[in-house]
Order: C-alpha cells, then sequence, then structure tokens
C-alpha cells in the first residue's frame, strides 16, 4: 500500500498487455492490496511500443542495481513474471511489493513500498545493467 498518489509510470505495450491479463487471470497471487497498486500503475501507464522504450527505464526482465535509502547497500535484481521468480537469486517477481515499486522507473528515481511486515521501505534505482528492450529483444 502506498502513502501517497502512485506516479505515472511509462510501460511497454507488449509488458501492459501481458500484466494486464496475468492480473485478470490470477488476482489471487497478489498479496492484499498490492493489486491496487499494480493494477493503479497498469491503468495508469503511459504506452510506448518497445522500440521507443528509453534505455535508462525498468522494463520486464530488466536486470537493475538498487540502493536501499537507509543503509545504502546494493542490491542487483532481475524484474521477473511470477513463476520466474526465484528471489535467492534476485529474480523478483513484478507482483512482489519491490518489483511493483520498480516497474517503469527511470535511473535516478526511488523504489517505495511496504514489506511483509508493513514497515516502508526505498531504494533508488542505480543502474540498469540490462534492459531487454536496449538489447533488441522486444518481445520478451
Amino acid at each position: 500500500m502506498q502513502d501517497s498518489p502512485i506516479p505515472i509510470r511509462t510501460l511497454t505495450e507488449l509488458d501492459h498487455i501481458r500484466l494486464q491479463n496475468m492480473i485478470r487471470r490470477h488476482p489471487v497471487a497478489l498479496a492484499p492490496g498490492d493489486s491496487d497498486t499494480l493494477a493503479s500503475i497498469i491503468d495508469n501507464a503511459d504506452l510506448v511500443s518497445p522500440e521507443e522504450i528509453p534505455g535508462d527505464l525498468v522494463t520486464m526482465k530488466s536486470r537493475v542495481v538498487i540502493a536501499d535509502c537507509t543503509s545504502g547497500a546494493k542490491s542487483t535484481l532481475t524484474l521477473c513474471y511470477p513463476d520466474e521468480a526465484e528471489p535467492a537469486k534476485g529474480h523478483i517477481s513484478v507482483f512482489s511489493p519491490i518489483g511493483t515499486g520498480l516497474l517503469g522507473l527511470r535511473v535516478g528515481e526511488i523504489a517505495h513500498w511496504h514489506g511483509p511486515d508493513g514497515v516502508a521501505a526505498s531504494a533508488q534505482l542505480q543502474t540498469i545493467e540490462f534492459q531487454p528492450e536496449a538489447s533488441g529483444d522486444y518481445l520478451a
């Protein structure tokens, strides 16, 4: 759950369609409150064709480095679909609070989310190590 309005994010048209369909088919896969946040992001997103997406923006299957805003600790994460999630390997589901927080962010922006214990957390997007669209993969 967010304390403030969710800023408009930019998504690829393909990510938008896939995520919209996943939410419709599997609404229980999301934690309470998370479906509203992700649905709001999807419903209000600016849509761009995969070929036109900026290289500094988090899309599905992007590998990113974030820095915790409190501790400064850095983590490398890959944003993935729920069936590909392996948190121990840094593969986080877009349906998770941190995954939803990262979707559509640009380098330098801050992701905000609440952990399972309800405590607010935030991290700055430091860099995008890999983005499928930037490497010419428009169907990832």
